[in-house]
């Protein structure tokens, strides 16, 4: 690789962990091409990304940003996932880590928050932001519609009541 392509690799693996939310890192050894398409793929889908590099240059890449704590995790063939969000990337991981046991979760970071294994699968384990906006709704909504039900059920309770006495008076 050359210095000016160096350069510019480090560069735009600096531009995306300034503006990540989450990074995950894992190995990837052993994995086919088919296997690490399929988790972009995956990645892509959920609104995530995945970058392979080396690990030098990602170091460096690292450097003035929130998630320079996984610098340490970079051993070996590593993958980085990264998302805004800061479930998509974490539960993506998770999901391929069951189905593939090559691919193996170092750690992460969440802001300048470093996670273990257990914190990415805990993070992983959480509704996703659209999942949590939903029911956040949800919880709004019911009250008026609850509120409404609750307005017209005396006056269809006291026509009841009045059609009830109606039909007693005409059956005496």
């Amino acid at each position: 690789m050359e210095r000016a392509a160096k350069k510019e690799a480090v560069e735009q693996l600096h531009g995306v962990f300034e503006t990540t939310g989450v990074a995950v890192v894992a190995h990837y050894s052993g994995l086919t091409v088919a296997q690490m398409q399929k988790l972009r793929m995956q990645m892509k889908q959920a609104g995530a990304s995945v970058k392979v590099s080396k690990n030098r240059l990602a170091k460096i890449a690292l450097e003035g940003t929130d998630v320079v704590g996984i610098g340490s995790l970079l051993r070996g063939p590593t993958v980085i996932a990264t998302s805004n969000d800061p479930v998509a990337a974490p539960k993506v991981a998770v999901e391929f880590a069951k189905a593939n046991e090559k691919f193996v979760i170092l750690g992460g970071s969440m802001g300048k928050t470093v996670l273990n294994v257990d914190s990415v699968k805990a993070l992983a384990s959480l509704p996703s932001l659209d999942e949590l906006r939903g029911k956040l709704v949800g919880l709004i909504q019911a009250p008026a519609t609850k509120l409404a039900q609750l307005s017209t059920a005396p006056a269809s309770k006291l026509a009841r009541v009045i059609q009830a006495y109606a039909s007693k008076g005409e059956a005496a």
